[in-house]
């Protein structure tokens, strides 16, 4: 196949192309464009605008990269996008006389309308006004005009935010935030991205874990001596949400239907009745509806939190959990369950969160009567929704309310099996509606991100507060109460046995029935995308009457106030443990796991183990299960069994997400003793790394090349490579398109740089591509001096 030779120009900035050209086997010399600046692709530049959280920033570069690349021919660069201002020549006569007039900013633009870049990007144009409502960890413009032009050579500049009342670099809630000349992910930094005449316009990114709520701005202008400082205040604030379209955020929800329905969908349905008689109710959530933007700003203000807790979801969302409900901090509505509504508004006439809560922001914090479940869930998804944490209403029918942490829903009767009313304080509703959230969950350990369940009716209090939550929707279905938070309530309300008990002659009680399929039916919440009724009972616990689901309640009850309601294990003698040979899996092959199953004791013991794995993102939540299966297992006396597990490469191709992680989950009962058996394994699948080999000697000044080869362990094709190349001391960082490599190809490619710095370097290199991650290598390079 002939040849082709074509230019292409380095530098990082040079996007990914989802629609790159068919492979053909092409030389590629890629040639030295000395000090032309580098283009940025049509396709990425569209990506940047439609989705910049997603779509990094890379710093810019300057040396030639590839001599050679077999395997792909790259798609052509597309037109250059209009170059960058220069910044304006500066005689020394005129820097003198510009020094002279003291710089000053005349006026700041926040860029903050409704249809403009910033509020476009940022998903915050539903919100009513024009305010500048942004999200963390993703970038955002303002405007300044200044007395005279900008000069980098005379002139110092950074912006100033803060929030609450006594702002505080070491909390976070006061940002220093500096001019640099390339924006880097995850940090507090500005940058002049045009400048024309008097006006800068700027570029300002934030990290993905910033304080969320209202922040001030000011910017501070100096001398580049330091002298004739001035500061301009904005006159408009800035208000900083969560970030659900961020990955880097921990409220990232990576679907964009579900984003769409759990953040930006202000009208939902509500759930009530019975489990066969199931009603519904349109809500009107309301969130971007004028004036509750400040309402929900201003129950993080009257709670009391600090602002420095406001960037963590979890802490939050558990005081959203206590301040919609009135009892103990005049949150925002008082629950009635009397019948009695005579000074306020019933419960059921309510049909929308925006009169609540516009009603107690304009009387400054007096708690709106009044509300029972459904009420208090409808306001926690609108303000939860309005503060960019994905939510949903919930309704679980048959809802239990453990009253004494039993983990078990208890009646009691006397002698004559009459109902002992003093003691019956448990109680099961007919439905109860509450709130899920999504979240990572960093606090705990992996596989319990994702879901949560919060409620803010007030029923007990948690940590001396009327409060629940969010307690992880995966440990409640394993029986994991111990986890935090309130994760023992929930579990009762989903799953408790129902356990009747008589008073013997002695004042002691017996056990003498049990249902244990009375609580926790029919949950359901709106499904995404239309107003059918979604059932999500799946989520929260395994199918009635499964070993799983009856293993989880045992686990649960232990950790409860009566851990003998279940006989004990009369041993506890099988262990299993689960182990992989060297390094694990790697991707693109089988992934093979061991099961050891040991019988410690001299009678033969049977299980059936229930084995689950599921896709795993590097947060800690699940995607969903890829494989279930059962493994019945019978043990000898004295008997250690190896089970050899095999996850199929066609089974998990097309679920990976990034970092490639599983997580496998083991449970089973032994027949003959009761004892429970329960194991977690996360583990990866292994990719493989660049080979980085050396060419020549190398010497400071002197010109030396690299060889990295690549080997696609997949047998698909890979859609759009690109390899970024870097060494400090050896050459600047930039990017190599490479576009598509097919199913175990191997990519050649030849680095040519000179060293600038003597001693011992490195040159490291990484290949980015949707379909693998976490694919990098690393030479060793001696510089020696000339």
């Amino acid at each position: 196949m002939p040849s082709e030779r074509l230019t292409v120009r380095t530098g990082s900035d040079v996007g990914r192309f989802p629609g790159a050209a068919p492979p053909t086997r092409v030389e590629l010399t890629i040639q030295k464009e000395g000090d032309k600046k580098q283009e940025e692709g049509g396709c990425r530049r569209w990506l940047r605008k439609m989705c910049p959280c997603c779509c990094k920033r890379q710093n810019s570069t300057s040396y030639d990269v590839t001599d050679k690349v077999e395997m792909v021919k790259p798609p052509a660069p597309a037109p250059s996008p209009a170059p960058e201002p220069a910044k304006p020549k500066v005689e020394n006569g005129e820097a003198k006389e510009m020094e002279e007039i003291k710089l000053s900013v005349q006026s700041v633009d926040l860029l903050s309308s409704k249809t403009g870049q910033n509020r476009q990007e940022h998903h915050t144009d539903l919100f009513h006004g024009d305010e500048l409502i942004i999200r963390r960890g993703q970038t955002f413009q303002i405007e300044l005009e200044l007395n005279r032009p900008f000069s980098a050579d005379t002139d110092k500049l950074h912006l100033d935010l803060k929030t609450g009342p006594l702002p505080m670099v070491s909390k976070g809630t006061h940002v220093i935030i500096p001019l640099v000349d390339h924006l880097e992910d995850e940090r507090w930094e500005a940058k002049i991205v045009e400048q024309s005449g008097n006006k800068v316009k700027l570029s300002v990114n934030s990290p993905a874990n910033a304080v969320i709520g209202l922040y001030g701005l000011s910017v501070t202008i100096s001398s580049q001596k330091g002298e004739a400082t001035t500061t301009h205040n904005s006159s408009k604030n800035i208000i900083m949400l969560f970030n659900p379209w961020c990955e880097e955020d921990t409220v990232f929800l990576d679907d964009e239907e579900e984003r769409k329905e759990y953040v930006l969908n202000d009208i939902g349905r509500l759930y009530y009745g019975t489990e066969k008689q199931i009603g519904a109710r349109t809500w009107n959530y309301g969130q971007f509806h004028e004036g509750i933007l400040d309402a929900c700003l201003f129950i993080l203000e009257k709670s009391d939190m600090p602002p420095s807790g406001r960037g963590d979801p979890v802490n939050v969302v558990r005081v959203i959990s206590a301040m919609i409900n009135a009892q103990d901090d005049f949150g925002v509505l008082v629950g009635n369950w009397s019948g009695d509504y005579s000074d306020g508004v019933s419960p059921a006439a309510w049909s929308s969160s925006v009169e609540i809560l516009r009603k107690y922001h304009s009387s400054t914090g007096t708690p709106v009567s009044y509300g029972q479940c459904w009420v208090f869930s409808g306001v926690t998804t609108t303000v939860l929704r309005c503060l960019g944490v994905p939510a949903r209403s919930v309704t679980n029918f048959q809802s239990a309310h453990d009253t004494d942490v039993s983990l078990t829903t208890d009646v009691y009767f006397d002698e004559n099996m009459d109902p002992i009313d003093y003691l019956n304080s448990d109680s099961v509703w007919n439905f109860h509606v509450w709130n899920d959230c999504w979240m990572a969950r960093p606090d705990l350990p992996p596989g319990n991100g994702g879901w949560q369940a919060v409620d803010s009716t007030p029923q007990e209090t948690s940590q001396g507060t009327f409060r629940c939550g969010p307690a992880s929707i995966n440990a409640i279905r394993s029986g994991q109460v111990y986890l935090k938070h309130d994760t023992p309530f929930v579990f009762a309300e989903v799953n408790s046995d129902k356990i009747y008990w008589q008073k013997n002659l002695d004042g002691t009680f017996s056990q003498v029935h049990s249902e244990k399929k009375a609580v926790g039916h029919c949950i359901s919440t709106k499904a995404v995308g239309s107003d059918e009724r979604a059932d999500i009972t799946h989520l929260y616990k395994h199918p009635e009457g499964s070993e799983e689901e009856r293993i989880a309640v045992e686990t649960a009850s232990r950790y409860g106030s009566k851990p003998d309601v279940y006989s004990t294990p009369m041993a506890e003698d099988v262990t299993v443990e689960v182990k992989m040979d060297g390094e694990g899996p790697r991707m693109g092959a089988d992934a093979k796991l061991s099961i050891f199953v040991k019988n410690q004791s001299s009678q033969p013991r049977r299980t059936t183990l229930h084995s689950q794995v599921a896709v795993m993102y590097y947060t800690g939540v699940l995607k969903g299960a890829i494989k279930k299966e059962q493994i019945p297992v019978e043990l000898l006396p004295n008997e250690e069994k190896t089970i050899e597990w095999i996850l199929p490469y066609q089974q998990y191709q097309n679920q990976l997400v990034d970092q490639a992680a599983l997580m496998m989950t083991l449970s089973g009962r032994v027949s003959e003793t009761q004892q429970v058996l329960a194991s977690q394994t996360t583990f990866r699948l292994r990719t493989p790394d660049l080979n980085i080999t050396p060419l020549g000697e190398a010497v400071v000044g002197k010109e030396m090349a690299a060889k990295i080869t690549f080997t696609n362990p997949l047998p698909r094709t890979l859609k759009g490579v690109v390899f970024r190349v870097e060494g400090l001391g050896l050459q600047k960082g930039h990017e190599v398109v490479v576009g598509d490599v097919g199913g175990h190809s191997t990519v050649t490619l030849t680095e040519h740089f000179i060293p600038t710095q003597p001693g011992p370097r490195k040159l490291v290199a990484s290949l980015d591509c949707k379909q693998l991650t976490q694919v990098h290598g690393v030479a060793d390079i001696v510089v020696l001096e000339q």
